[in-house]
């Protein structure tokens, strides 16, 4: 039976990364955010960030989950980042949510941009609720549907230079952590 779950946790991430973004898409996701008033302020006061409209996360005990994304620097397109998660423990569902990050300075950023990043235990995201809601930490995590209210469950802030903010798309997962997320990035060529 551990088989036929590990295969339908690998058929699930499978098909969230390899579903077709377009441009549309971006554009789409980064409006959401410009909209909310949590996150609205951190594009006039951040070098960059980086926008991965799906992130597909799955799991039973052991989970996982997938997405790619674009950077942007002063509101150019730089590059692609993609960003990968294992975790294992307590954990049954499947989630689909997007996902910003700010980089307050051009330190912060060549952190991102310069090999591969990872957020630790500590990191948090603050959820935004734009048609459905989720909270998302390094503790656990809920999510839900909702109207159209686009409010915070955490104070959004920097924390070591970059701040997380996140908007659950479907599904229903009991962990939803960004702890362990780990990030590549490829220059746009």
């Amino acid at each position: 039976m551990n088989v036929h779950l590990r295969s339908l946790l690998f058929f699930f991430l499978l098909a969230c990364s390899s579903a077709q973004v377009l441009g549309d898409e971006y554009s789409d996701t980064i409006n959401v955010y410009r909209k909310a008033k949590e996150s609205s302020q951190f594009f006039s006061k951040s070098y960059g960030y980086a926008v991965l409209p799906t992130i597909g996360k799955g799991g039973i005990g052991i989970g996982g989950a997938h997405g790619n994304g674009r950077v942007y620097a002063k509101g150019q397109y730089v590059g692609d980042t993609s960003m990968t998660q294992i975790t294992v423990g307590l954990q049954l569902g499947g989630q689909a949510y997007s996902q910003m990050i700010f980089f307050e300075d051009k330190h912060a950023f060549d952190e991102f941009t310069g090999g591969n990043f990872e957020f630790g235990a500590q990191a948090t995201a603050v959820a935004i609720t734009a048609g459905a809601s989720a909270q998302a930490g390094t503790t656990g995590a809920t999510a839900g549907a909702s109207g159209s209210q686009q409010s915070s469950k955490n104070v959004a802030k920097y924390y070591k230079g970059v701040a997380v903010f996140t908007v659950a798309k479907g599904g229903l997962m009991y962990e939803a952590t960004i702890g362990g997320q780990k990030f590549n990035y490829r220059r746009k060529e």
